[in-house]
């Protein structure tokens, strides 16, 4: 059924385990962003731990993508209420400038191949990003039957804050943009989140994002429109951006096929981290 004041809402195929492992893993630990949503993917698809009982959590993604950590954390970067987690199980690398701490898309991708064994497949698309684009690979996402994460790389600083009223989620879905300003943004920084959802109006659709920070939206869960969300990825005047499709290596054909015919680029982006392992 629709109509003029319908709402739909679609998760994507893993997604009840994705939360259950976003609740175990949060809050992510300093630098750590691409390597905790990289964890989400592997324990979404089921694989908790490696072939040696070895956990597949943020720190051994880390290790595996060659990410690096400043040794002290600058003020003013994390969000509102969040106080920085620096106990990490394993020992990584550590990078004396902090603007160039964290993890590449090149690392997080052969880091979550590895560690899957052969069970999945990153695809890396590097935009156009849009409305159009973003609706596309998700509808196509959300038809696949095994599990499929979307780690999406953004620039915070274009998206609603976390904690918009009722009033404003509504007024967008049934007005569009322009409909609804939205908090401005918690925080300004280039960033890793999961995409697991959407809920579509009969004007605009918000995106459901899985994040690394409790305090941002409810628990870490929050909702954005998607100009917003497109714009995030396209990260205007910052290194670039993208996503990364994590699905079942038996599907991988045919996600690169849909990426393709979406008119997206295939192929990982820049996103100004350094790397330990050698990635570029």
């Amino acid at each position: 059924m629709s109509g003029p004041n319908h709402l739909q809402m679609a998760l994507l195929p893993g997604t009840r385990e994705l939360l259950a492992a976003h609740g175990r893993e949060l809050p992510q630990r300093d630098d750590l962003c691409g390597a905790f949503c990289g964890a989400l993917a592997l324990q979404a698809a089921g694989l908790i731990a490696s072939r040696d009982g070895r956990a597949l959590d943020q720190d051994a993604v880390a290790l595996a993508a060659g990410s690096v950590v400043s040794p002290a954390r600058d003020a003013g970067t994390l969000p509102h209420g969040e106080g920085g987690r620096r106990d990490y199980r394993l020992q990584l690398p550590t990078i004396e400038n902090s603007e160039l701490s964290g993890t590449t898309a090149a690392g997080l991708a052969a880091a979550i191949d590895a560690l899957a064994g052969g069970a999945l497949a990153v695809t890396p698309c590097s935009g156009p990003w849009n409305a159009r684009t973003l609706a596309g690979l998700f509808d196509f996402c959300e038809s696949i039957e095994e599990p499929v994460t979307l780690v999406a790389n953004l620039a915070t600083r274009y998206l609603w804050g976390g904690h918009p009223s009722v009033g404003d989620l509504l007024a967008y879905l049934l007005g569009g943009e322009g409909s609804a300003d939205g908090p401005p943004a918690d925080w300004d920084v280039g960033h890793f989140v999961c995409i697991v959802g959407r809920v579509s109006g009969p004007q605009g659709s918000l995106y459901v994002l899985a994040d690394t920070y409790p305090a941002l939206g409810q628990g870490g869960v929050h909702l954005q429109p998607q100009e917003r969300l497109a714009a995030a990825l396209e990260r205007r005047d910052m290194p670039a951006g993208g996503v990364l499709i994590v699905s079942a290596a038996a599907d991988a054909e045919r996600v690169r096929a849909g990426a393709r015919e979406l008119g997206l680029e295939e192929g990982v982006w820049d996103n100004g981290s350094a790397t330990a392992g050698g990635f570029a």
